[in-house]
C-alpha cells in the first residue's frame, strides 16, 4: 500500500505539466480468472520536454508507447506507475497491460456466485483505484473523456458510463464499444459485467430529453428485486433535484446496479450507479433500512450534478461531494417521497454520527487537510458526510433555502464539466442571499469540533422568565465559538402530551446570547433547544425541563423534537455527566412507545455499546442480562407484525446473555415460541443462530449445517460472523489467526467475521489477543490493501475490554510508532473509544 501513495503536491505539479483530452480503453475479460489484459490509449497536452508520470497498478506491463516510440516496459514500469519523459505539446500513449481482478471491493472486483456459479464483476474507483484496470492520470481535476470496449463472454451484459451498445459476437465472445463519455473524472467511470438481470424503464428530463432507467442485480438475487419502487423513487428524485436545481440531468441515462460484495452504500458512478446488495431485501428488514435505501438512492442522484457535473479540484473538498449530497438527499426524501420525516432520521442517525467524530482525536475541519490518498481515504468519516450536512442544513438555515438553491444552480451553470474549489460555491450563495460568508465558512468549515449549548433561564416566584440566555461553550482542544441560526421551543403538558406552544428562530453567538423575546412568558414544561435541529451542536436541557422529558418522553408528539431529546441524554451519557444504568432504564422505559424506526435503531444500538462498554464492569453482567429480558418482554407486548416487535427481537438476540436467552432464541428459531406477526425467515434465523452462538448453546456443526440450508453469499457472510461469535478463547484466536494468516478472505467475510468477533458479553476472552494486536499492524497495513488493513486494524482492535490496561497497551504502541499517519489515525480513535468508555464506568460508580 504505501508505494501506490501519490501526494498532493505531486498531483498539483502533474495537473500544472498536463492537460487530459481522452482515454481509449480496451478491456479483454475473457483471459482467465486472475488478470484480464487492458490497452489505454491517452491523448494528452504537456509542456514541451516535461517528465511526468502516469498510474497503472499491474502485474505485467507488455508494451508503452509514447508518440509512436516504444519504451522499455521494464526501465519505465514499476507495477504502480509508469514515468514518461520527454513529452511533446501533444502526445499520444498507449499502455497494454495485464492487471489483477480484487475481491477486496477496490478496483474490479471479481465475484463468484455460490449459487450458480456465474461470474460477476464491478468496478469501484474511488479514490484512486481506476488505475487497477487501466492507465491513468488518477486526480479529479484532469478530467478527460472515456470510450470503452469491452470484450466478454458471450451471455453477459457489460455495463458503462454510456449507454449499453448493441454487442457484435466473436466466436464465443462480445464485444460491446461504448460511446464516449462527457469530460468526467476517473473515479466516477465504470465498468460492471457478468450474466446480471435487468429491468428498464425510462423519464422525461426537464430539458425534454428521453432517459432510459436501468435497474440490475445478479440472476440469484434477482427474484427479489423490487425495480418498480427503485424507479419510482428516482423518479421523484429527478423532478425533484431538476426543479430545485434548476440545471436538467447532465447525462444520456441513469443505470442502478445492485453488486455483490460492496464496501459502501453506494457510489455515484455518472449513469451507472452501484448499490450495495444489502439494499436488495430477501428477508424483512427494518423500516429505517427502507428509509435508508431511498435517502442513498436521491444521495446519489444528487451526485450526477454536486461532484460528477461540477467536481472538487482535489480531495481537501471531498465534502463538497459527500455533504451536499447528504444535505440533498434528505430534503428529496422528506419532500418528495412518503418518508416525510427524513430530518427525524437524519437527526437520530448522521448527528450522532458527527458529533461522535467530531469528538475524537482525529477530529478535523470539514475542509479537511489533504496531503496524500492515505489521508483522503480515512476522511470519509462522520466529519465529511454527517457534519458537513449538518453544517450545510445550518447554511441553508443562515441564508435561506430559496437563496440557496438559487446559489447552487448558478454554481451548477458556472462551473459544468469543471473543478472547483469551496470559495466557487460560496461566492455564488453570497450572491444569492446577500450575506457575507467568509468568516462564517472559517468558524464553520475551516474549523474543527463541536459547540454545546445549554439554557440558562431565571423565574419570578409566579414561574415567569426574568431572565433567558443561551450559553455557548467550546471544547479546550477547539475553541472556535460559531454562530448559530437555531430555534427554542416551548412545550407542554396537555394531558400526557407534550405539545409546543411557543416557537423562536434566532441567531445565537458569542458564548451568552440573551434572549429578551422570552421574558416575560411564564416558563413551560419544556423547553428545548435547537427545536426543528437546524443548528449542529450538542445541548442540554435545564434541570426541570430534563425530568420532564424524562418522565413524558414518549409523550413528546413530534418525532423531531423526541429524536433531539434521545440525542442529548446519549450526550450527557458518553460525555460522562449522566449515569450509564440511568440511560439504560431511560430507554427500556421509554422505547415501547416510539414510532420512527431509526430512533429506535439508533438508540437500541446505544443501549449495547452503555451496557457492554459504560456499565462499571462489576455491573456489566447483571446489566447485559437486564437489558435482554428487558428486549424480549418489549417485544412480547409489541404490536403484532410491527417493526418495533421485529427491532426488539433482533435486539434480543444480539444482547442475549443467559441459559435461559438461549433456550428463547431455540424456541423462535425451532418454532415451539411464537410471536403473532413475527416471521422467522432466513436471515433473522441467521441472527438467532449468533445468539446462540454467543450464549454458548450453538456450535461449529450446527452453523455449517444452516450455510449448507442456505448456500448464498449472504449465508457465507451470516455463517462467519456466527461462528466468530462463538464464545469461547479458542475461538476466538482461531478466527484472529484465520483473518491475519489469509490474505485471500474477501472484503465482505471480512467485515462480518470482525463483526462476530467483537460480538461478547466476556470481554476477558479477547485479553490473549491484545498483544498480537499489535504485532499484526505493521505487516496488515503494508500486505493488505487499504479496505481491508482498515477493516482488520478497526475490527479486530479488542475494544469490549474498555479497560485501563487496553488503554495503556494503545498509548504504548502509539509513542512506539510516531510514523505512518493513517494507521495511526486509526488506532487513536480506538484508544479514543476506549478512554470515553472508562470515564463513563467511573461516572456510572459515583
Amino acid at each position: 500500500m504505501p508505494g501506490e501513495n501519490l501526494t498532493r503536491v505531486e498531483a498539483q505539479e502533474r495537473s500544472s505539466l498536463v492537460s487530459t483530452k481522452s482515454y481509449e480503453i480496451e478491456l479483454d475479460l475473457t483471459t482467465g480468472d486472475e488478470v484480464f489484459r487492458s490497452t489505454s490509449t491517452v491523448t494528452f497536452s504537456a509542456t514541451a520536454g516535461a517528465s511526468t508520470f502516469i498510474d497503472a497498478i499491474t502485474r505485467t506491463v507488455h508494451s508503452v508507447t509514447l508518440n509512436g516510440v516504444e519504451l522499455d516496459a521494464a526501465a519505465v514500469a514499476d507495477g504502480t506507475r509508469i514515468q514518461l519523459e520527454g513529452l511533446a505539446e501533444q502526445n499520444v500513449l498507449t499502455v497494454v497491460a495485464d492487471h489483477e481482478y480484487t475481491n477486496t471491493g477496490e478496483g474490479l472486483h471479481r465475484f463468484v456466485d455460490p449459487v450458480d456459479g456465474e461470474v460477476y464483476l464491478y468496478s469501484q474507483f474511488e479514490v484512486p483505484d481506476s488505475r487497477r484496470v487501466f492507465a491513468v492520470f488518477e486526480q479529479p481535476d484532469l478530467k478527460a473523456t472515456f470510450q470503452f470496449t469491452v470484450r466478454a463472454p458471450g451471455h453477459w451484459v457489460v455495463v458503462s458510463n454510456s449507454p449499453s451498445p448493441e454487442p457484435v459476437a466473436d466466436g464465443e465472445s462480445k464485444v460491446f464499444t461504448f460511446a464516449p463519455t462527457p469530460r468526467i473524472s476517473s473515479y466516477i467511470t465504470a465498468i460492471v459485467a457478468g450474466p446480471y438481470q435487468s429491468v428498464h424503464s425510462e423519464l422525461t428530463s426537464a430539458d425534454g430529453r428521453t432517459i432510459p432507467l436501468g435497474v440490475y442485480a445478479r440472476a440469484s438475487l434477482f427474484p427479489y428485486m423490487d425495480a418498480d419502487y427503485v424507479f419510482e423513487k428516482t423518479r421523484q428524485g429527478f423532478t425533484y433535484f431538476e426543479e430545485k436545481f434548476g440545471v436538467a440531468y447532465p447525462f444520456e441515462k441513469y443505470d442502478q446496479l445492485f453488486v455483490p460484495e460492496f464496501n459502501a452504500g453506494a457510489m455515484e458512478n455518472a449513469g451507472a450507479v452501484t448499490f450495495t446488495e444489502t439494499y436488495v431485501f430477501r428477508s424483512k428488514v427494518t423500516d429505517a433500512i427502507k428509509e435508508r435505501r431511498v435517502v442513498t438512492i436521491l444521495h446519489e442522484l444528487a451526485h450526477m450534478w454536486f461532484g460528477d457535473l461540477v467536481t472538487m479540484k482535489w480531495w481537501n473538498d471531498l465534502w463538497l461531494n459527500e455533504s451536499f449530497a447528504e444535505w440533498a438527499s434528505t430534503i428529496a426524501t422528506a419532500e418528495a417521497t412518503e418518508w416525510t420525516e427524513a430530518w427525524t432520521t437524519f437527526q437520530a442517525m448522521e448527528k450522532s454520527w458527527a458529533y461522535r467524530q467530531d469528538q475524537l482525536p482525529s477530529t478535523h475541519p470539514v475542509v479537511a487537510t489533504i496531503n496524500d490518498l492515505e489521508d483522503v481515504q480515512v476522511n470519509f468519516d462522520g466529519i465529511t458526510y454527517a457534519k458537513g450536512g449538518s453544517v450545510l442544513k445550518q447554511l441553508v438555515a443562515w441564508v435561506g433555502q430559496e437563496a440557496f438553491f438559487a446559489g447552487v444552480s448558478a454554481y451548477f451553470r458556472k462551473h459544468a464539466w469543471g473543478n472547483t474549489e469551496l470559495r466557487d460555491l460560496l461566492v455564488e450563495l453570497e450572491a444569492a442571499s446577500g450575506r457575507e460568508l467568509t468568516e462564517w465558512s472559517q468558524k464553520w468549515l475551516e474549523t474543527a469540533g463541536v459547540n454545546t449549548l445549554r439554557p440558562e433561564i431565571e423565574t419570578d416566584a409566579d414561574g415567569v422568565i426574568t431572565s433567558f440566555a443561551v450559553m455557548q461553550s467550546a471544547p479546550e482542544d477547539y475553541p472556535t465559538i460559531r454562530p448559530h441560526r437555531m430555534a427554542i421551543g416551548f412545550y407542554a403538558l396537555q394531558d400526557e402530551s407534550l405539545e409546543r406552544v411557543h416557537r423562536l428562530e434566532l441567531d445565537v453567538d458569542g458564548e451568552r446570547t440573551e434572549v429578551p423575546e422570552l421574558v416575560g412568558q411564564v416558563k413551560p414544561d419544556l423547553v428545548l433547544l435547537n427545536d426543528d435541529d437546524l443548528a449542529y451542536a450538542k445541548i442540554r436541557l435545564d434541570d426541570d425541563s430534563l425530568a420532564v422529558a424524562i418522565e413524558h418522553l414518549a409523550g413528546i408528539s413530534s418525532p423531531l423534537a423526541r429524536a433531539i431529546v434521545w440525542g442529548a441524554v446519549w450526550d450527557a451519557t458518553r460525555d460522562a455527566e449522566a449515569a450509564p444504568r440511568d440511560y439504560v432504564r431511560l430507554v427500556l422505559g421509554n422505547i415501547a412507545t416510539e414510532t420512527e424506526s431509526t430512533t429506535i435503531r439508533t438508540t437500541l444500538t446505544q443501549l449495547a455499546t452503555v451496557a457492554r462498554m459504560y456499565v462499571a464492569p462489576e455491573h456489566r453482567d447483571a446489566v447485559i442480562a437486564e437489558v435482554a429480558d428487558g428486549l424480549w418482554m418489549l417485544a412480547q407486548g409489541a404490536e403484532a407484525g410491527s417493526d418495533a416487535q421485529f427491532q426488539f427481537v433482533k435486539f434480543f438476540a444480539a444482547m442475549a446473555s443467559t441459559p435461559e436467552h438461549g433456550r428463547t432464541l431455540a424456541g423462535l428459531r425451532d418454532g415451539s415460541i411464537a410471536l403473532d406477526g413475527l416471521e422467522i425467515d432466513t436471515d433473522l434465523s441467521w441472527e438467532l443462530l449468533e445468539g446462540l452462538a454467543l450464549v454458548g448453546a450453538a456450535t461449529g456443526a450446527e452453523i455449517d449445517a444452516a450455510l449448507e440450508a442456505d448456500n448464498t453469499s449472504n449465508g457465507a457472510q451470516a455463517a462467519a460472523r456466527a461462528r466468530a461469535a462463538i464464545d469461547t478463547a479458542e475461538a476466538k484466536r482461531a478466527t484472529f489467526e484465520h483473518l491475519v494468516g489469509d490474505d485471500t478472505v474477501p472484503n465482505a467475510i471480512v467485515r462480518m467475521t470482525t463483526m462476530g468477533y467483537l460480538h461478547v458479553n466476556d470481554p476477558a476472552r479477547l485479553e490473549q489477543l491484545v498483544e498480537p494486536y499489535f504485532a499484526a499492524l505493521h505487516e496488515l497495513w503494508e500486505n493488505r490493501s487499504y479496505k481491508i488493513a482498515e477493516y482488520l486494524v478497526l475490527g479486530l482492535y479488542p475494544a469490549p475490554l474498555a479497560s485501563a490496561s487496553l488503554a495503556e497497551a494503545t498509548r504504548a504502541w502509539l509513542d512506539a510508532n510516531p510514523g505512518i499517519p493513517a494507521l495511526r489515525r486509526m488506532v487513536s480513535e480506538n484508544l479514543a473509544g476506549v478512554e470515553r468508555a472508562l470515564a463513563a464506568q467511573e461516572r456510572d460508580r459515583a
